[in-house]
C-alpha cells in the first residue's frame, strides 16, 4: 500500500519492565483502534535503569518479544519496537537491539546499535555507552513489501549522515530513529539532524523518543515524523502518549523527482559503501 497510517508511541520507561509492557500494549491497541497499520516505539521501550546486562533478553523467546508478537497478530499489525537489551552469547554486554515483527507475529530482522554514545570529554565528564553495549556492525534495511522499506537505527547513530545514506541508496524509504536524547542536545539538535536526514535522503524519518525523568537525566521527548520535504507533520509533546499520522510513500517519488539528491551523487567523485565482512 502507498498509502497507510503510521501509530508512534512516546514513553517514559522505568526500571519495571512489566509495568512499561502494559504501557506499550494500551498504547498499541489504541493505535490499532485508529487505523494504523505499523506502530513504532521509543529506544529502550522494555527497561531503562542501571541494569542494563541484567534486563536484556533473548530475541525471539523473551518476554518483550512474546508480549509484542502477540498484539502483532491480534491486530495485523507490523512492530517497530523501538529498542531493548538482547543477550549477547559472545560478550558480557548486551545489544541495543531493534526488533520488527511482522502481522502474522514472526520476527522478521533485528538490528543492533551501531555508535554507541562515548563521551571522554578532557578534564570532564567520561561517559561510555560501549562499556556497557556491544556495538552492533551490520547495516540493516527491511523491505515490508506492505508498508515501505525501512532503514532502522537508534537514537546516537542519527549524528552519522553515511549510515542514512547508505540505507537510502539501498532502497530505504522510511528511516527509524527511535531514542531517549537528553535535554541539552535535544533542544538544540533533535528536531535539526532529523530535518536533515528526510531531506539529504528524500525519506520519511520517524522517531519515537522516551520522556520523563530517567536515572542520570532528563529525557527531551519531543517524538517526530518528519516528511521527505522536511517539514515536521505530526509530533508528541512531553508527555506519554500515541499519535498517529499517515504516511505517503508516494510523495517519496514525488520528492526525489524535485530534488534529484540521490540521482545526481558524483560516486566518480567520491564514494560510500559498505564494509564487506
Amino acid at each position: 500500500m502507498r498509502k497507510f497510517v503510521i501509530g508512534v508511541i512516546q514513553m517514559d520507561s522505568q526500571s519495571d519492565v512489566d509495568e512499561n509492557l502494559k504501557t506499550a500494549s494500551a498504547f498499541i491497541e489504541e493505535a490499532a483502534a485508529r487505523g494504523a497499520k505499523l506502530v513504532a516505539m521509543p529506544e529502550n521501550m522494555h527497561y531503562v535503569g542501571l541494569e542494563s546486562a541484567a534486563h536484556a533478553e533473548e530475541i525471539p523467546g523473551g518476554k518483550t518479544f512474546l508480549v509484542m508478537s502477540a498484539l502483532a497478530k491480534k491486530h495485523k499489525l507490523w512492530l517497530h519496537c523501538g529498542s531493548i537489551y538482547e543477550k549477547n552469547p559472545n560478550d558480557a554486554r548486551p545489544y541495543n537491539c531493534t526488533m520488527i515483527i511482522n502481522p502474522d507475529g514472526e520476527l522478521v530482522a533485528k538490528y543492533h546499535k551501531i555508535h554507541p554514545f562515548d563521551v571522554v570529554i578532557p578534564d570532564g565528564p567520561v561517559n561510555k555507552e560501549s562499556d556497557r553495549i556491544c556495538p552492533g556492525d551490520e547495516i540493516v534495511t527491511v523491505d515490508t513489501k506492505e508498508v515501505g522499506n525501512w532503514g532502522l537505527s537508534i537514537c546516537y547513530d542519527i549524528r552519522f549522515a553515511e549510515l542514512y545514506r547508505l540505507m537510502a541508496l539501498e532502497g530505504a524509504n522510511i528511516l527509524f530513529t527511535p531514542a531517549d536524547f537528553t535535554m541539552p542536545t535535544g533542544k538544540d539538535h533533535w528536531e535539526t539532524i532529523l530535518r536533515t536526514r528526510a531531506i539529504e535522503n528524500g525519506c520519511y524519518v520517524v522517531a519515537p523518543a522516551q520522556c520523563g525523568v530517567k536515572p542520570k537525566f532528563q529525557a527531551y521527548a519531543n517524538s517526530l515524523v518528519v516528511d521527505p520535504w522536511g517539514n515536521v507533520i505530526a509530533r508528541a509533546s512531553n508527555h506519554p502518549q500515541v499519535f498517529t499520522t499517515e504516511i505517503d510513500l508516494d510523495y517519496v517519488d514525488k520528492v526525489r523527482n524535485q530534488t534529484f539528491t540521490l540521482a545526481n551523487r558524483r560516486p566518480d567523485v567520491y564514494d560510500l559503501k559498505k564494509t564487506e565482512k
